[in-house]
């Protein structure tokens, strides 16, 4: 075969000067970091800081049992069974964890016993004062009762609530939704998100309720006994940075 002149191939390269040219690096690939995201789409810990088992599955240690009987024994109304925390439901009182926390988003899961009646409990959350309704602590209760679950009630605190016309009764203000439980039996999750002074609650995922300018952004986490008998676990608290969405 005969060769091709060098000048030849000087010129090929002047006039299609691309095919000579060196490759461009690899474009620098950026990748979700999905530990930091959960299933909700909100950013997750930017603390630094792990997430907490507030209930280890094993005994009541982290918690302080209150009642308006304070001779009332513990082990009538809460137990450990199966890994589970069991409530008998009475008499009213609530389960308060030794620690004050802020800015985190706390999630747990809950049920009715099945073949039980399913009635009243709750999750009080920024607790500090005890005895500030009758057994109740300042705080405020997020409420777990059956096909009521989200809706807010005040205790001793306020809140605000969009369309507060419409859904604020007294204490009470109401949730977005009211078919976001499952059946009696099946397990529900709960999803608490507090930042500075605002709270949203998800029930299964879906956003049940949202308040902003809470009076109190700081205190214990808080189960309550009232009136009917529920189980729960995985309750996990998860710091959370209070200026990063």
């Amino acid at each position: 075969m005969r060769s091709i002149p060098a000048f030849a191939l000087a010129v090929f390269a002047l006039c299609v000067p691309h095919l000579f040219a060196q490759a461009p690096p690899d474009r620098p690939r950026f990748e979700t970091d999905k530990t930091l995201i959960d299933d909700t789409g909100d950013r997750g810990p930017q603390t630094g800081q792990k997430a907490v088992k507030l209930f280890n599955g094993k005994d009541l240690s982290n918690w302080t049992w209150h009642t308006l009987d304070e001779q009332a024994p513990i082990e009538n109304t809460w137990s450990v069974e199966d890994g589970l925390l069991v409530c008998k439901g009475r008499p009213n009182g609530y389960l308060r964890t030794k620690d004050d926390y802020e800015n985190y988003r706390l999630t747990l899961e809950w049920r009715w016993p099945e073949g039980s009646q399913p009635g009243n409990n709750g999750v009080l959350i920024h607790t500090t004062t005890p005895r500030e309704l009758g057994v109740w602590p300042k705080s405020l209760e997020v409420q777990l009762a059956h096909q009521n679950a989200g809706d807010f009630w005040v205790i001793g605190t306020t809140i605000k609530v969009p369309d507060a016309e419409r859904r604020v009764m007294g204490r009470r203000h109401l949730n977005l939704t009211d078919d976001s439980e499952k059946p009696p039996g099946e397990w529900n999750k709960m999803e608490i998100v507090a930042r500075g002074a605002t709270v949203t609650v998800r029930v299964n995922g879906e956003l049940v309720n949202e308040a902003s300018q809470v009076s109190q952004t700081k205190g214990a986490i808080c189960l309550q006994s009232e009136g009917a008998a529920a189980h729960f676990r995985n309750i996990v608290l998860t710091p959370l940075d209070k200026d990063k969405p």
